[in-house]
């Protein structure tokens, strides 16, 4: 039976890929690379895992690409086993709702939500 086994990478568009890359590094401690794929072309992408998250500087988007590539209209859920407590202290003003607990894939986690420098929604996970 032919199926889905896993997530490898997703992409964001950006209005500002340096402002990005400074969110996700300094607020949510991800990991930055660049990269040159087959067409030569210099990407950046955010690591964390085993997973990226590639990003498309908003009307210089890398082909193929979503229909409506836009910055802001991405909801994205990320796993921690740092507590939320402590987030909720690194995060300070940042956060903008939780925690509140939530059903995720796995079932119950506890969710506490913040926005990018471009609006996408960003909630912060523990398993319950």
């Amino acid at each position: 039976m032919m199926k889905i086994s896993g997530l490898d990478h997703l992409v964001l568009t950006v209005a500002d890929i340096e402002a990005t890359t400074a969110f996700y590094r300094d607020v949510l401690r991800m990991g930055v690379e660049t990269f040159r794929p087959a067409d030569g072309s210099l990407r950046t992408a955010l690591t964390f895992g085993k997973q990226k998250i590639n990003l498309h500087q908003a009307g210089a988007e890398f082909e193929p690409k979503a229909r409506v590539a836009l910055p802001g209209s991405a909801d994205l859920c990320f796993l921690t086993e740092v507590s939320l407590a402590t987030w909720l202290i690194h995060l300070g003003d940042r956060v903008i709702d939780g925690p509140v607990p939530r059903i995720g894939a796995q079932g119950p986690i506890m969710s506490i939500y913040l926005r990018d420098p471009d609006g996408n929604l960003i909630e912060l996970s523990t398993r319950s």
